[in-house]
């Protein structure tokens, strides 16, 4: 997936392709680090996707050798996170995991900071060998927001979270593929290849059932189900036209062609 632009230091940007969006962070003289202007562009981007039924997967990659270096830190100067936009990154990382699409964290390099949030936010987290992640919130004398904190224990088990919370230590690729953080680790020449095959996978699955088990696993993650909900998404997807087309095409051994319906 190439850059898609000549500019070296803009505002995230989207890119739309059949099923799948690429939202790809464009600051890489500054480890692409996301700037107080960036989360209306952010959110406007998700609010795009909401709208489009189409758009199955969305990836987020980082330009140049890094992923992201998460939210600016002059930002969080002086207890002014909050007002100055800490608070509207948490908003936008919890939009991330509520997205019904299936999400995907390309990671060609270093991500740090809430930037490390952000991608345990994505449903899969692929990898290359050079790497690696801090969590610098300690070092900074940040408290980190409650759902980012859920994240991590429930992704990553409460001993891995401590251990990134409370040294602010940094890990190789390959101590984050051990812990749980990277879902698979590639050689850098096979990360695009990997992650569009990955998308292609997804995308060719019932959206309804991918959408509605997305959101059941991560509100069971953090102890949050709401079963009402879960019942009748069940019941949608017990009663659509996927569920009709899937049987008849397991039984006719085709590809099955879902509408979402």
């Amino acid at each position: 997936m190439p850059g898609m632009t000549t500019d070296e230091s803009s505002a995230p940007r989207l890119d739309l392709s059949g099923a799948v969006a690429t939202i790809e962070f464009c600051r890489p003289r500054q480890a692409n680090r996301v700037e107080p202007g960036d989360l209306e562009v952010l959110h406007g981007h998700l609010a795009r996707i909401e709208a489009d039924a189409a758009i199955r997967v969305l990836v987020f990659r980082g330009r140049g050798k890094h992923f992201s270096a998460g939210y600016t830190i002059q930002a969080l100067a002086g207890g002014e996170g909050r007002a100055s936009g800490g608070g509207g990154f948490e908003r936008l990382v919890n939009r991330v995991e509520d997205l019904g699409a299936v999400t995907i964290a390309a990671l060609n390099g270093g991500v740090y900071g809430g930037s490390t949030d952000l991608a345990l936010a994505c449903d899969f987290r692929i990898g290359v060998p050079g790497a690696e992640m801090l969590m610098p919130a300690a070092r900074l004398g940040l408290h980190y927001y409650e759902r980012g904190l859920y994240r991590y224990v429930s992704r990553l088990g409460l001993n891995h979270a401590k251990a990134l919370f409370l040294t602010a230590g940094r890990i190789d690729a390959r101590r984050m593929l051990e812990i749980g953080y990277l879902t698979e680790l590639v050689e850098p020449e096979q990360l695009d290849a990997r992650v569009q095959e990955l998308a292609a996978t997804i995308a060719g699955l019932a959206p309804l059932a991918v959408a509605g088990m997305k959101r059941a696993l991560n509100e069971i993650a953090r102890g949050a189900l709401d079963v009402p909900a879960l019942r009748a998404r069940i019941a949608q997807s017990t009663a659509s036209e996927d569920l009709r087309e899937g049987v008849l095409a397991w039984q006719e051994k085709r590809p099955p062609r879902f509408t979402g319906r």
